[in-house]
């Protein structure tokens, strides 16, 4: 039977526009997502400040 190492637990806030905080349990801070570059020109939208979107963290998280 496999036993289950880690439950990852977050919060996510929706603020403004795209961008999203989120905190994770255990970790100190929070991190934000949002928009930028080529994905903002995708969506036809200007966020108030850029942030890395989810997509550029799942790939950090990947190719490390």
């Amino acid at each position: 039977m496999t036993k289950i190492v880690h439950t990852s637990r977050s919060k996510i806030v929706r603020e403004a526009g795209p961008t999203r905080r989120a905190v994770i349990e255990g970790f100190p801070g929070e991190v934000h997502y949002g928009v930028h570059g080529g994905i903002k020109k995708f969506y036809k939208i200007e966020p108030e400040e850029e942030h890395p979107a989810t997509l550029d963290h799942m790939v950090s998280a990947i190719a490390a």
